[in-house]
């Protein structure tokens, strides 16, 4: 049985939805929920941006053709999605992260991404 880890934000509260159109996270519940299962560590809600979405094509992750037979959407610039957090710091570190939203972005992600990283990169909801 899977157990996710406690459903808190990087900001110290509750994790807030992310996305539920395209349905999103690891349990595929709209969340940013993670586990121990989730070596990809799905936990950052970010907003897509063409330039994020061409990088992580361009390194082996196309984000933006959709995919029926695993039903998904494909991603468009605006969607929120929950990135992996490896591939969140590899996108700042190319100077083309996403924004995030930090409310629905899982606590875990601050042991990958330092918390001033993610707050350098909040969206203005």
């Amino acid at each position: 049985m899977v157990t996710p880890y406690p459903p808190r934000n990087v900001l110290g509260g509750a994790l807030e939805p992310c996305s539920a159109d395209p349905l999103t996270g690891f349990f595929r519940d709209g969340h940013c929920n993670t586990c121990a299962e989730d070596a990809g560590r799905h936990t950052v809600c970010a907003v897509m941006t063409a330039e994020f979405l061409a990088f992580s094509k361009y390194v082996g992750n196309d984000l933006s053709t959709p995919r029926p037979e695993v039903h998904f959407p494909g991603l468009k610039p605006g969607d929120r999605w929950c990135l992996c957090a490896t591939r969140f710091l590899q996108a700042h570190d190319e100077g083309c992260a996403p924004k995030v939203h930090l409310p629905a972005t899982h606590e875990r992600a601050g042991r990958i991404v330092p918390l001033d990283i993610l707050k350098r990169h909040a969206a203005a909801d």
